[in-house]
């Protein structure tokens, strides 16, 4: 099995990259991380919804592209490498793939159109302090009376929650939990700016006081589950980009800098540390290919491949962006060098959509799962 991308999407690749070198430079994450008023980069966050990028994966039917979760894949990669400072992976990845996975025709016709020009931006509400819960731990409440919907509770961190305008609120009712719709311009919604390790994807703290909300389609634990599954692949390709970077950065000071008459790459000390970084990466970058494949082909692996993915990135970014601070010696660890970017954007998507510990359950989840249905089998389907 050949696992690549298609000509046609490396070319959408090489296109985004030209794109973000261009309205993208380190100024302008510079510039929302340092201004705590400029919540993100408004220009160009306009100039990726005029590509249809916020749009790639939504069907046409709801005024998307239509292209698929591999193009989605090749997009999010390119957005790590260049820590684009928009609400891209909250709006895409978690508030638009909930309602096509849950919503209902009304909901996704009238929401999916917004999401796909920009106009409307999302998020998901699901943390209520230190940690990941379990869904069993959930405290936010949804009072349901007949069409008439209330929340009541309070969600933090929120990821890109001061740049929303729409959220997916996790909540739980009479039933258990469900998926929840909620415009946060609505009374009864207070949000304040929670302080997190990097400001420019400004994380919010929502509490909710009888707040208005719509339930999203028939949504349970389950649906939860697939959800986090899609959204782990393409926040995998997005540390999988900002690894990348890294060490890129890493390599290339360490052929321009010299020491005693010799560029530091060559000691062992350096060149070493960046081999082995680049085989991590590698092997990070397989996993990625294949939890892409599952996904964009609904393979019954997919939560296996996600989990991997996911755990594969964090760890391999997380090292990426250290070691390149610590490559650039006394001077990595300055505001002046770039390098504190990656690090703070590499422990933010290593926590965004839950913990190593977490994801190293849901692999363990999976992984059982697949032994049960394998056990399962008859002799004769196990040999086949």
């Amino acid at each position: 099995m050949k696992f690549e991308f298609s000509e046609e999407q490396e070319l959408m690749r090489a296109e985004a990259r030209r794109f973000l070198t261009d309205k993208c430079p380190s100024r302008s994450v510079r510039d929302v991380l340092e201004q705590p008023d400029l919540v993100y980069d408004h220009g160009l966050w306009q100039a990726i919804a005029a590509n249809g990028w916020t749009g790639i994966a939504i069907p046409e039917a709801y005024g998307g592209v239509g292209a698929g979760y591999l193009e989605l894949c090749v997009l999010a990669e390119e957005l790590g490498r260049a820590l684009a400072p928009v609400p891209f992976s909250s709006s895409v990845y978690l508030a638009a793939e909930a309602l096509l996975l849950a919503g209902d025709e009304a909901i996704k016709a009238e929401w999916l159109p917004r999401l796909a020009d920009g106009s409307a931006i999302g998020t998901l509400a699901l943390s209520e302090g230190p940690g990941f819960p379990a869904w069993s731990k959930i405290e936010t409440r949804a009072s349901e009376a007949g069409e008439t919907v209330r929340l009541t509770g309070a969600k933090a961190p929120v990821l890109d929650g001061m740049a929303a305008t729409v959220a997916v609120v996790i909540a739980r009712n009479d039933a258990g939990i469900g998926l929840y719709w909620v415009e946060l311009d609505e009374p009864g919604i207070t949000r304040t700016a929670e302080p997190g390790i990097d400001d420019s994807r400004k994380l919010a703290r929502f509490v909710f006081d009888g707040a208005v909300a719509r339930r999203i389609g028939t949504s349970d634990a389950s649906t939860l589950e697939m959800l986090f599954d899609r959204a782990a692949v393409l926040f995998a390709f997005e540390a999988l980009g900002g690894a990348s970077a890294a060490l890129d950065m890493g390599v290339a000071y360490a052929k321009q800098r010299y020491a005693f008459g010799r560029a530091i790459g060559s000691f062992q000390a350096i060149k070493h540390k960046l081999a082995d970084l680049y085989a991590g990466l590698e092997l990070t970058r397989s996993n990625c290919f294949f939890a892409a494949w599952a996904l964009s082909t609904g393979d019954a692996t997919l939560s296996e491949a996600a989990a991997c993915a996911r755990l594969a990135t964090s760890q391999t970014y997380f090292d990426c962006a250290k070691e390149n601070i610590q490559v650039h010696g006394g001077m990595g660890f300055t505001w002046e060098i770039d390098a504190h970017l990656h690090y703070r954007r590499a422990r933010l998507l290593g926590g965004a959509i839950g913990s190593r510990s977490w994801w190293q359950e849901a692999l363990v989840r999976a992984l059982e799962r697949n032994f049960a249905q394998d056990a399962a089998l008859p002799p004769m389907s196990k040999v086949a």
